[in-house]
């Protein structure tokens, strides 16, 4: 019989641990295949590794690796991959905003043999900010246009893959991971089952605004050298620029000789401008620069306190 793995991170989530289980369990009946629960403690602050603890102790198939402390959900599914042995591995969240119940449907298209992976995306996004929703549509629309990934918009990391898949995913050891894009790159063929947005069971949400915007940002970095192209472009235009201003004053001052100095407010606002293009160009680059010098000190991913 063929074995599914499931990784679900948990950060701060001791409310929804034991729910999430028993509805897991409602579907665990219907698929042909041994199942395992690995939970990735990330260094939560509350009662969920003693939560998942009570559940390892009463059902074999359960089991946890807890965090030295937090180190984000991407390093928590990577602990999850390299823990996971199934023949199919499934990623999910703890909240139930990824339907349990779409499982069993997931795991008999892998096992068709057709699809390498089938990952799951949100047809709306009713119940979320209308900021959030409206940078998120961009967010997909811009990294497609400046990468080579195709993002689905909505997509979501709930996804069921094959043991290939997953290998080859694991074969790309950087420290920075986007998982999303990750999941793209790798290839293999994917089949994607829409669903439509669902609220947490229980508890609050550990990503805010800024958080999901640093995450964007990641992926951006990790995809695509745009930002770079748009550096270069900005230090040519200014180049030009320079030179046009150049001339106009050489000339003026040839047309009009001895004339007083004008426009300073407008040479303020100029110097201004530029300023701020040169101090935007050092920001990007210093952000490419700094992703190498976390890369080279070769700090592992996360650290493991304890695991059964």
């Amino acid at each position: 019989m063929k074995k599914l793995s499931v990784i679900v991170p948990a950060y701060n989530e001791e409310e929804t641990v034991e729910i999430f289980y028993n509805e897991f369990a409602k579907v665990e009946r219907q698929m042909d295949v041994e199942s395992e629960l690995i939970f990735i403690d990330d260094g939560s602050k509350d009662n969920t590794l003693a939560e998942l603890k009570k559940l390892q102790e009463l059902h074999s198939e359960v089991h946890y690796i807890s965090f030295s402390r937090n180190f984000g959900k991407e390093a928590a599914l990577y602990a999850g991959l390299q823990k996971a042995d199934g023949d199919y591995v499934a990623v999910m969240d703890v909240d139930l905003q990824d339907p349990p119940e779409l499982l069993p449907k997931m795991v008999g298209i892998v096992e068709k043999g057709e699809y390498d992976a089938v990952a799951t995306r949100r047809q709306d996004r009713d119940g979320e900010s209308k900021v959030r929703s409206f940078f998120a549509r961009k967010f997909y629309k811009w990294i497609n246009k400046v990468s080579s990934l195709e993002l689905v918009d909505g997509a979501r990391d709930f996804r069921v893959m094959t043991r290939q898949m997953v290998d080859n995913i694991l074969s790309m050891q950087e420290r920075e991971r986007f998982s999303k894009g990750l999941f793209n790159w790798v290839g293999f063929n994917t089949y994607y089952i829409s669903y439509e947005n669902r609220e947490r069971v229980a508890g609050s949400t550990s990503w805010s605004f800024w958080g999901l915007l640093k995450y964007a940002i990641e992926g951006f970095i990790s995809f695509s050298t745009a930002p770079l192209a748009f550096v270069t472009s900005a230090g040519v235009a200014t180049c030009l620029l320079a030179i046009l201003g150049a001339i106009i004053v050489v000339v003026r001052a040839m047309i009009f000789p001895g004339t007083s100095a004008f426009g300073w407010p407008s040479l303020a606002v100029i110097i201004l401008f530029f300023s701020g293009v040169q101090l935007l160009s050092l920001g990007i680059i210093g952000r490419y620069i700094a992703e190498i010098y976390l890369e080279v000190k070769k700090r592992p991913v996360y650290i493991v306190k304890e695991e059964k």
